[in-house]
Order: C-alpha cells, then sequence, then structure tokens
C-alpha cells in the first residue's frame, strides 16, 4: 500500500506527538502520586527526588549519544527502538514492588524516554520544512504536549482513586505500540551525510557531572555539606565536568560543539530551556505535597487544582509561533520566561493568607502557565530551525540536556531548599528542644507531608501546628528561588537576542551601504 506524502506527514506528526503525550505525562502524573508512594512503599524525599531525578538524569545521560546514534543510523530507527523500550520499561515500573526496583526502573524508562525525545524533535525539522508547515507542525506537537502535561496531574489523581498507582506507568504499553504502528508508516528516514564516532569521552564525563552534583545536593541534607565521601563526590563532579569542557574543545566531531553558542539565536533559546527547568518544572514535584499537605486537599482535588499551573500550556504554543512569526521569537521567548517568575511572585503572595487555598494561589499559577506555553515549543524550533539541517540531532539534544540537567539539579536544589526553610522556622519555633540531627529529620518528614512527626517527636498537641506553619515557610522559599532566578534568566535571554537583532541590523546596514553609488 503506497501512502500519500500529506497522509505519511500526518502519521508521522501523529507518532511524534503521541510520544510527547507520553514524555508530557511522564512529568506531570507522576508527581501527583509521590505522596502516595510515600505511604505505600515507604518512601523518604531522598526516594521521591529520586523517582524524578532518576528519570531526568538517564535521559540526560542518553540525550547527547541517542543524538549522534540517530545523525548516524537514523532518526526514524532509534525513534522506533526507543519508544518500543519506552513501554516496556514503563510496565517494569507499574510492577515494582519497592522504591529501589521503581527507582531503577524510571532510570530505564529515563534511557529509552530521552533517545525517543531526542529523535522525535529531528524527525519533525526533517519532514517538514517549509516554514509555515513547520511552524504548524510544532504547534500540533506543542499542543498534544501541552495536553499531556496539562492533564497529567488530574489524570495521575483519577488513576489513583479509580484504580492504584502502578496505572500511571502501565497505561504507556498500548501507547508506544500504538506510536510504533503510526511511525513505521509515515515517518522519513533521515541520517547525516558523514558518519562520525560516537563521543565516548564526552558522554561520560558530562553524566558523572551531573550525576555526582545531583547526587551531593540530595544527599547532603541528611548527611551534612561537610561529609568527606559527599566532599569527594562533589570534587569528581567538577573535575568531570572541566574534563567535560576540554575534551569536547579538543575533537574535531563533539558531540557538544561549543560552537553553535557564538549563534546568539540559539544561546538565547538555551536560556529558555534552562528557565523552563530552573522553576516551572522542579516545582511540579512539590506542589501535591503543598496541595495535600498544606491545604489538605486529596490526590483528585490536588490534581484538579493543578490544572490551573499546567493547563496554560496546553492553549499557549499555536499563539506563542504566531507571536514568534510577527514579533521574533527573540522578544516571545524572554517575555514568557517573565511570566514564570512573575507568577511565582504571585504564588507566594497567595500563599500568605490564613485562609490560603487554590483560589488564591490561582492567579499566579496561571501566569506560570503561559509562560511557561509561549516558552516550550518555540525554544525547540528555535534551537533546531538556527542550526544547519545536518545538525538538528546534536542541537536537539543540547537542547533537550539543558532542560534535563537544570531539572535535575533544581529538583535536588529545591528539595534542600524546602528542608532549609522548614528547618528555619522549626528553630525559632521549638528548636531549642530539638538537637540539629534532630531537627534535620523532622524538616526532612515534614517535607514529604507527615505533619504528625512532630508530634511522634514529643512536641505535644501545638507540633502538628508548628509543623503546618513551617511547611508553608519552606514554600516561600521555594517561590521566591524560583520567581527570582528565572527573571535573572529571562534578562539573559533578552540580551542574547538584543545581539543577535543589533548584529543582523549592522549587517543590513553594511550590505544597504555597499549596494550605494560611490560619490565623486
Amino acid at each position: 500500500m503506497t501512502l500519500s506524502v500529506s497522509t505519511r506527514n500526518a502519521l508521522a506528526l501523529g507518532a511524534v506527538s503521541l510520544a510527547a503525550l507520553m514524555f508530557g505525562l511522564e512529568i506531570s502524573s507522576v508527581p501527583v502520586i509521590l505522596p502516595t508512594l510515600e505511604k505505600q512503599l515507604h518512601g523518604s524525599l531522598r526516594d521521591l527526588q529520586w523517582v524524578m531525578n532518576a528519570y531526568t538524569l538517564a535521559c540526560t545521560t542518553v540525550l547527547m549519544a541517542a543524538g549522534t546514534f540517530a545523525d548516524r543510523y537514523g532518526r526514524r530507527r532509534v525513534f522506533v527502538i526507543s519508544t518500543l523500550a519506552f513501554g516496556l520499561t514503563s510496565l517494569l515500573c507499574g510492577l515494582a514492588p519497592n522504591m529501589p526496583v521503581l527507582i531503577a526502573g524510571r532510570f530505564l524508562q529515563g534511557l529509552a524516554g530521552g533517545a525517543m525525545l531526542t529523535s522525535q524533535f529531528a524527525i519533525l525539522s526533517h519532514q517538514f520544512r517549509e516554514g509555515r508547515e513547520r511552524s504548524r507542525a510544532f504547534a500540533v506537537f506543542g499542543i498534544v504536549f501541552g495536553f499531556g502535561l496539562g492533564f497529567g496531574p488530574i489524570i495521575g489523581g483519577g488513576i489513583v482513586a479509580l484504580s492504584s498507582w502502578p496505572w500511571v506507568f502501565l497505561v504507556h504499553a498500548p501507547l508506544a505500540a500504538l506510536t510504533w504502528a503510526m511511525v513505521a508508516l509515515g515517518a522519513q528516514e533521515s541520517r547525516e551525510a558523514q558518519n562520525h564516532p560516537l563521543d565516548v569521552a564526552g558522554l561520560a564525563t558530562l553524566s558523572l557531572a551531573v550525576l555526582g552534583l545531583t547526587f551531593y545536593i540530595t544527599q547532603a541534607p541528611e548527611t551534612g555539606y561537610g561529609n568527606a565521601p559527599l566532599l569527594a563526590v562533589l570534587a569528581a563532579a567538577v573535575l568531570s565536568l572541566i574534563a567535560f569542557v576540554r575534551v569536547e574543545r579538543r575533537r574535531a566531531h563533539p558531540m557538544f560543539d561549543f560552537g553553535v553558542f557564538r549563534i546568539r539565536a540559539f544561546s538565547g533559546a538555551i536560556m529558555g530551556s534552562i528557565g523552563m527547568n530552573f522553576s516551572f518544572w522542579p516545582l511540579m514535584i512539590y506542589l501535591p505535597i503543598y496541595f495535600q499537605s498544606a491545604l489538605g486537599y486529596d490526590a483528585v482535588r490536588a490534581g484538579t487544582a493543578l490544572l490551573a499551573y499546567t493547563v496554560p500550556t496546553l492553549a499557549m504554543p499555536p499563539l506563542a509561533e504566531r507571536w514568534a512569526q510577527r514579533y521574533g521569537a527573540g522578544r516571545i521567548i524572554p517575555l514568557g520566561l517573565a511570566l514564570i517568575g512573575v507568577g511565582f511572585l504571585a504564588m507566594y503572595a497567595g500563599s500568605l493568607p490564613e485562609a490560603a487555598s487554590w483560589k488564591t494561589i490561582l492567579p499566579g499559577a496561571v501566569l506560570s502557565g503561559v509562560g511557561l506555553g509561549l516558552t516550550n515549543t518555540l525554544v525547540s524550533n528555535t534551537t533546531t530551525g538556527s542550526v544547519p539541517a545536518s545538525r538538528t540531532g546534536m542541537a536537539s539534544g543540547i537542547d533537550m540536556s539543558a532542560r534535563l540537567i537544570t531539572l535535575a539539579i533544581n529538583i535536588a536544589l529545591m528539595g534542600l531548599i524546602l528542608i532549609a526553610g522548614i528547618a528555619a522556622h522549626l528553630r525559632s519555633a521549638v528548636g531549642a528542644t530539638l538537637d540539629d540531627a534532630t531537627l534535620r529529620t523532622l524538616a526532612a518528614r515534614i517535607a514529604v507531608g507527615d505533619l504528625d512527626a512532630a508530634q511522634r517527636l514529643g512536641l505535644g498537641a501545638d507540633g502538628g501546628a508548628a509543623a503546618h506553619q513551617a511547611l508553608v515557610h519552606g514554600f516561600a522559599w521555594l517561590w521566591w528561588y524560583g520567581g527570582a532566578g528565572v527573571v535573572v534568566l529571562a534578562a539573559l535571554s533578552w540580551r542574547l537576542f538584543a545581539a543577535q537583532r543589533l548584529a543582523h541590523a549592522r549587517g543590513e546596514a553594511a550590505q544597504a551601504n555597499s549596494a550605494l553609488p560611490a560619490c565623486h
């Protein structure tokens, strides 16, 4: 059976969008079940962080290798293999009997997901090259990705309420099979004309650097920041990062080509990748704890409340693409980042009233979601569109590496900041009755929503109220950290794009002057 070009394009876009849906659901539905995992699988805050970070770190580990393999052996081939692997590893996660097995399954799922995500951007960029058609394809992709991100919380909460948490993972098996069938029929195969060897040294040093830094940040609150083995891990991470930069600069064909950062549009867009994952997505891990423990909502109501945070990401990508065509991506991406920052500060203000609820958090959540929706797919379109077509796999890999490295580090950092904020409040409220080690332990338990831990430690009837106030105080620290950080990144993105616009204007002026007749 011979399919028309339009049918094959539709099937390819459908397959890529369905893969994006699965990836989006894995980001936004899993955080809602973390409090359930804490109760049913007896996980600590560190365990819950690793449920997310095992996935993101594995994605980061495989991204650049997957981009190289996709450029060399075929983007469709890598996409098919990784999609089938994603379905199988999702089954492993759903059948996990305890937290260590779940974390291991999440790591394997992340390896498959990272390869799937890298190749899907490359497939989109190759299959849809004409400007308007390309923008339309990325807009459709963004809508479906936004649907997974936007409705993931209510889907996750609904699955927990109607069935059980394993189905949050098991649902991906049939979706992966359908994606495989569609891409096999519709997607064109593409690869880079010149093959280059896999950059094993670069891959190893980058992975060790990110893993070591994340491990230090995650473990330090419990073991102490001056712990000798942890400091050794941190030193090894720093040395690995230095080695990575040296290796990549010396290779003729690096997997991480620092030369693309001289393209101002690429660098400005990468600031968008970092900014989104500096604040918006890491907070998704912790917001269910706030809604369920600070506000007292169940899983379904918490998932419903999270829709205000995620649903705007569904509506904004088509508008972002239109605005980018009219005003330029260099204005829309910084605007989106700035809105995320303002939204975080508004959520902080909404958490202050004594009778705080989802209604008081709503304005800030919506603003942040709008900002994310303006930025998310536009960043990917800009990074892959600003480099030669033969290097779209590499550009996509750098884009997603920037996202996932930032996400992994900030999941860990936000956990550290949350515990520090809780401990600071407890220290002023009941610090005289607890030693430092007990205070850290109590803060870690409160951070996962265990407000009864204060009473179990003998703080009396007022212990629950003190724990509640400490949790609210800890989240205030998170909103300030996320809001201030992303505003700084918005300013950096604006500056990079402004430099590109200035260089472009100077180039046009010089060309116009050279075309003028000489005066005698």
